[in-house]
């Protein structure tokens, strides 16, 4: 799939706040920003979004576009850093082809503690550890 603008539609307006158009990135696009994020940092999906909104002069990223793209670079045979990518507060994505635990483990392997107390794993960081795309 290459990328694509699209109007958001009328029934999204609430839920993205906003009208206007959306990309839905490609795993190419996608995988080219993950591979900016360093070892030893990680990037939320919430920025990975924001930065592809930014990049393409609209006013946002379509989630479930940039999950799927998400899915499919864990997918491939590739040295892209995906597990550098966690939810919002640091929850894990279990939708990643390495499951929550693959991810937990990958991510402690480059130094972060994972907090396996809650319904979901998640990652403990702080905002040094946080990487900011430019």
């Amino acid at each position: 799939m290459n990328d694509q603008i699209e109007p958001i539609p009328k029934t999204m307006e609430k839920f993205f706040g906003t009208s206007g158009k959306m990309v839905k990135p490609s795993s190419k696009t996608l995988e080219s920003l993950i591979a900016k994020i360093p070892k030893g940092q990680i990037s939320t999906i919430e920025d990975l979004r924001s930065r592809l909104a930014a990049s393409f002069g609209v006013e946002r990223a379509c989630p479930a576009s940039t999950t799927k793209a998400l899915k499919a670079i864990s997918r491939e045979e590739t040295n892209t850093p995906y597990w550098r990518v966690v939810k919002k507060k640091g929850e894990l994505i279990s939708q990643l082809s390495i499951g929550c635990e693959g991810h937990a483990q990958k991510l402690e392997d480059e130094g972060f503690t994972i907090d396996h107390s809650k319904k979901s794993p998640v990652v403990k960081f702080n905002e040094s550890s946080l990487y900011k795309f430019t």
